[in-house]
């Protein structure tokens, strides 16, 4: 999984550096910029400070919590190395340390980590009725976050939700031993 994160920051500096031109957007151009700074930094640290709880106090879902996001991760980081679009000019300027910063923000544009590691979560929590709807709704909240923010575009956050079901599938089949484990 800290692999995964590695590759995953690497390709991001690398779009960051290669970052184009921004595009037109239809919900961006359409709404005002919201400081959304804090929930966007803080509430994906959160989420992660929750995960890891998760996977130590349910171990049978450790192992596929790690390569599942390994995989979510090493995906992303090919995504994000193939598409570096530059981000829209309106967007919210995030206030925070400096690595807080560099972590969560950048070229890294498609696809949406925030919008997609909590719907993985969601589908690895599936069996858990309470666990399913809170990481659903926070995947929408995060996705409704980096649109109000200016930091995503649309189509980052709609092709979360599909990339990373596929994501998930293919840990599913890679990682049977680990998935089975979860279905205990």
């Amino acid at each position: 999984m800290f692999i995964g994160i590695i590759i995953n920051s690497l390709a991001s500096n690398y779009a960051t550096e290669r970052a184009s031109n921004w595009i037109t957007d239809v919900v961006l151009s359409n709404t005002s910029v919201w400081n959304v700074d804090d929930i966007f930094v803080y509430g994906a640290l959160l989420l992660i400070v929750f995960a890891i709880i998760l996977g130590l106090t349910e171990p049978k879902y450790f192992p596929f919590i790690a390569v599942s996001f390994f995989l979510f991760f090493f995906i992303r980081a090919i995504f994000m190395s193939l598409t570096h679009l530059g981000p829209f000019p309106e967007h919210v300027i995030l206030n925070h340390q400096p690595f807080l910063v560099k972590l969560f923000s950048g070229g890294d544009m498609f696809f949406s980590g925030h919008t997609g590691a909590p719907f993985l979560l969601a589908l690895i929590f599936w069996n858990k009725k309470f666990l399913r709807y809170l990481f659903l709704v926070l995947a929408l909240v995060f996705g409704a976050v980096v649109l109000l923010g200016h930091l995503h575009y649309s189509i980052d956050v709609l092709a979360a939700f599909f990339i990373t079901y596929t994501i998930f599938e293919i840990a599913k089949k890679i990682f049977p031993k680990s998935y089975a484990y979860t279905l205990r």
